[in-house]
């Protein structure tokens, strides 16, 4: 994989979401929402779900609803 610097809401496809440690996925999550990050081995199809039900998806870079 190529360095390119991580970015709040950025796109990934899923081969680079199998490369990043968890560490990296979660500079891709807003501030608010990293807590809530279980965690790669539990996002099912590159998704996890928030405290309030909503879902925030690594390849979209933003909740699966928008």
């Amino acid at each position: 994989m190529e360095k390119r610097k991580l970015r709040v809401g950025q796109a990934i496809t899923p081969d680079v979401f199998e490369e990043l440690t968890d560490e990296q996925l979660a500079r891709l999550l807003p501030r608010q929402y990293r807590e809530y990050f279980p965690g790669k081995d539990f996002c099912n199809d590159g998704y996890f779900y928030l405290h309030d039900g909503t879902a925030w998806s690594f390849y979209k870079g933003g909740f699966l609803d928008e």
